[in-house]
């Protein structure tokens, strides 16, 4: 499959995996070794580098544009380093910067929002827009969490978490008519 102004790279012998079905908007670099799932939708101008460790899109998350997703190599109290595990039917909003995180299947990641190494962000939890998960926090499953750095604010309740997954939806039918138009 060919992508439009998009940078697709190997490095250290790790090539990116992208499932036929996934959007790759023009502009989006996509370097080493990155999975990227089926109906995962990448938007405009991201970045995904894996050049020292890995990184994982689940099944129909979707990383808005100018987002950045990184990850972080073996250190010495670390030897397995900070790979990047975003689960299914993920959001996470505009420019974002995910690093060396786990996002959790249904986990939310606000506009603007940093994700720093060794976070988890549980199912149906939302990181505010604007706030700073610092290294190593947990956010438990259906909690919200804002600010610089990050405190929780609240519980989602069960309309929320339904919203959060009527916006998977969407972007997953939005990357499929953003992926038709690219193809022409």
């Amino acid at each position: 499959m060919t992508y439009k102004d998009v940078s697709i790279i190997a490095v250290n012998g790790k090539a990116p995996r992208i499932d036929p079905s996934a959007f790759i908007a023009p502009g989006c670099r996509i370097i080493g070794d990155v999975t990227i799932g089926p109906d995962v939708s990448i938007w405009y101008n991201c970045v995904l580098r894996a050049d020292v460790s890995r990184i994982v899109v689940g099944a129909r998350s979707n990383i808005q544009d100018g987002s950045i997703v990184h990850c972080d190599g073996p250190m010495p109290h670390r030897p397995e380093g900070f790979p990047t595990l975003i689960g299914e039917d993920v959001l996470v909003g505009h420019m974002a910067m995910v690093h060396g995180c786990t996002l959790a299947d249904r986990a939310f990641v606000g506009l603007k929002a940093t994700v720093m190494n060794g976070c988890r962000i549980g199912s149906d939890a939302m990181l505010a827009a604007g706030a700073l998960l610092t290294e190593n926090k947990e956010i438990p499953s259906r909690e919200l969490w804002a600010g610089a750095p990050a405190r929780r604010v609240r519980d989602i309740d069960e309309g929320q978490a339904a919203g959060m997954q009527l916006g998977v939806q969407h972007y997953v039918l939005n990357g499929r008519m953003h992926k038709a138009a690219v193809e022409g």
